[in-house]
């Protein structure tokens, strides 16, 4: 029997069976169910390799630590009970001293779960890995349309006549859903790409822009004054469905193409002709990710680029949009279910009364109204001794946290540490408590692709050993915790199915969808969906924006430069990358021998004639400084990056280099710009480094 899963990868949402033969378990692909993203059955590297969670090296009972790095085996009655305990003992205290980091690689359910037990425990200390991915985006769209997320379909990139791809290595993150841009350009729609590097999806592109990073704003506010100058927006919108037009135009006027290259390092002729194609096309959709995002200005990358989408009036129909590209494939429904400080689930404000009162009503206590902690500030809480105990699910922020070496300190300055996963970790490893839990091919739930699309997930496999679900792991503790009241009042649950009947009940966008619904149809169901009658909402913005006015709130950002910039000592701006071939902290694909093998280890990118001015030889080894610390790796010498940027994937802990200075409004750290200094070692100095930072736990 094939039983239908959905990739535990990327945001894309792939759909692929497993099937159980006498040697084993076999993947087969999902080329007969109409209307899911890859229905012509096609998967990336990491999706082919997805039975390689099966590893040996699996977490398989709960664990108690003796001393840093080792532990003893306990039973599950012993791990719930000591988590409780000292979850209650310091909540009695101050409950914000407990800190909870939600998992964008488990279900829905779970991460509800999680967030509604940080919140009965009196806090809003909750977060999950979109504090370093797609904050900016959630903030920055709910600020212009409304809502943060994306507004359309992959079916309306394949049907837009431009595609503008910004900071976002599309064909190498996302290389399934590349698949729309493909087919789009075989019919004649052109591709712009704006990003530091010449990637693979650059490849492609008919204008690429080739901008410093951090200067996003700077290069939207030039195609903006182009587009304004030549009268090219879209007047009968900007009139009818925006506000702040006025104040737009006045803030753009500056930024002439001419000024725009001087800052940008982009040819003045290619943001003309970049801007009148993109201004001109009857459809057209822009795509982005980390390389906007990440940003101490990421708040404002983001309202630039959504304001200029409204302004041509590229949204609200089929073929156009703002499409924000999620690099886990549940980013989105951790986002939706509340696992963020600010909001519970639907988005709805825990400083609003009113909606704080029906969640109060609904769980059955007293809640906080107070903002919660970030990941980013959980860490620096934790290194002045203010946070005592930090309950992480699914997630290594030992390699993800930029400026990784200040998380490390944090969390062995906490008083107790549990950490929720299906593998051993680089984060594991500093845990009072590890609960081992299923991988998503061994239990069952919903998913939300980085489209709006909820799909059902179903049980595939057998957990090794006492490996558990996310969803019953959090349940046990929260009833450890004596929140055994009945319905949404206690953790009594049975099934996700149970979980997910009360995420219908209290989030608005997923009223309709119920598991009945999404077991019934494998191609899922797209939020907004208020009732069971519901067909799902695949465009938004047809006819309103989600603002009390009903329009997009167009946003008037200057440029302002990174929170380092090049200088003497540090000359170089350094940016991070990612591989086809990888995911995440390598906690998954590192455990694939056909992914390590294909690849092995980061490289440094270093342009020609930065390579011979400091002395760098391609396939030798550099030493990578900043202000944070160091880091060794292989150099690749290439014209993909622009003289005066050097770039390297962060799979293995280059975290331990980037900037964790935070965007002012989305929390999120500037980690694709910051100052670095590089220069030539041997293969066995390089090496030691590398051994040494491994010997600290900041690389994998």
């Amino acid at each position: 029997m094939k039983v239908p899963v959905v990739c535990p990868y990327c945001g894309v949402g792939c759909r692929l069976y497993i099937e159980q033969t006498p040697s084993g378990y076999r993947l087969d692909y999902a080329d007969d169910v109409p209307g899911i993203p890859n229905e012509n059955g096609s998967l990336c590297p990491k999706g082919n390799a997805v039975l390689d969670l099966l590893s040996k090296d699996r977490l398989r009972k709960p664990l108690k630590a003796k001393e840093e790095g080792k532990f003893v085996e306990v039973s599950w009655g012993e791990a719930i009970k000591e988590v409780a305990e000292r979850l209650r003992e310091i909540a009695r205290d101050d409950p914000n001293g407990l800190m909870f980091f939600g998992s964008a690689k488990t279900y829905n359910e779970p991460n509800y779960l999680v967030q509604k037990l940080a919140r009965m425990l009196g806090t809003n200390n909750i977060d999950h890995c979109a504090r370093l991915c797609h904050s900016s985006t959630v903030a920055g769209l709910k600020a212009v349309f409304g809502a943060g997320a994306m507004t359309n379909t992959y079916r309306d990139i394949e049907r837009a006549d431009v595609i503008m791809i910004w900071g976002h290595n599309y064909a190498e993150t996302h290389p399934v859903g590349f698949r729309y841009v493909i087919k789009a350009k075989e019919r004649g729609a052109r591709v712009i790409v704006v990003d530091p590097r010449y990637t693979r999806t650059a490849w492609f592109s008919d204008i690429f822009l080739q901008l410093y990073p951090g200067t996003d704003i700077a290069l939207a506010n030039g195609l903006m004054h182009v587009i304004i100058k030549h009268g090219l927006h879209d007047k009968e919108f900007v009139e009818r469905r925006t506000v702040g037009f006025q104040e737009l135009k006045k803030t753009v006027e500056k930024y002439t193409p001419e000024r725009v290259e001087e800052i940008t390092g982009v040819p003045a002729e290619l943001i003309e002709e970049a801007a009148v194609t993109f201004a001109k096309a009857e459809n057209a959709v822009v795509t982005w990710a980390m390389g906007l995002t990440q940003s101490v200005h990421g708040y404002d990358n983001v309202r630039a680029v959504a304001t200029l989408i409204a302004i041509t009036g590229h949204i609200g129909k089929p073929g156009n949009g703002a499409s924000p590209m999620r690099g886990q494939n549940n980013v989105q429904g951790a986002c939706d279910l509340g696992v963020l400080p600010n909001v519970f689930p639907g988005y709805q404000a825990v400083t609003d009364e009113e909606k704080r009162m029906f969640f109060e009503e609904f769980w059955g206590t007293e809640l906080s109204g107070e903002v919660g902690l970030t990941t980013v500030e959980a860490t620096h809480e934790a290194l002045k001794g203010r946070l005592k105990a930090y309950y992480i699910v699914g997630e290594n922020p030992v390699i993800s946290e930029a400026n990784s070496k200040n998380a490390v300190k944090a969390l062995r300055r906490l008083e107790f540490l549990v950490v929720q996963d299906i593998f051993p970790t680089e984060t594991t490893r500093l845990a009072d408590i590890v609960l081992p839990a299923t991988s998503m091919l061994e239990n069952e739930g919903s998913l939300t692709n980085t489209e709006r699309r909820v799909q059902w997930s179903f049980k595939a496999i057998e957990p090794p050993g006492e490996a558990r679900p996310d969803w019953w792991i959090v349940s046990e503790v929260g009833k450890a915790l004596g929140f055994t009241g009945s319905g949404p009042k206690g953790f009594n649950y049975r099934s996700a199915e149970d979980v997910l009947r009360e995420i219908n009940a209290c989030t608005p966008q997923y009223r309709g969808i119920t598991p009945e619904r999404l077991k019934a149809n494998l191609a899922g169901i797209h939020w907004p969906c208020p009732s069971e009658d519901h067909p799902g909402t695949p465009l938004l913005y047809t006819e309103r924006f989600l603002t009390p006015d009903g329009k997009a709130h167009l946003a008037a950002v200057e440029h302002r430069p990174p929170a380092e910039t090049p200088d003497d000592e540090y000359p170089l701006i350094l940016t991070t990358t990612r591989y086809v071939g990888h995911f995440h902290t390598l906690t998954m694909t590192g455990r694939s021998e056909l992914l390590r093998k294909r690849w092995r280890e980061p490289f440094l990118e270093v342009h020609p004639g930065d390579a011979r001015r400091f002395g760098l030889e391609d396939n030798g080894w550099a030493l990578i400084e900043t202000r944070r610390g160091r880091y060794a790796a292989r150099v690749k010498v290439t014209k993909a990056v622009k003289p005066g940027v050097v770039a390297i994937p962060w799979h293995w802990g280059a975290n331990v280099l980037t900037n964790d200075v935070l965007d002012p409004v989305s929390k999120i750290p500037d980690t694709k710009a910051c100052a670095c200094r590089v220069k030539p070692v041997g293969e066995v100095e390089a090496r030691r480094i590398l051994e040494e930072l491994r010997a600290e736990g900041v690389v994998a």
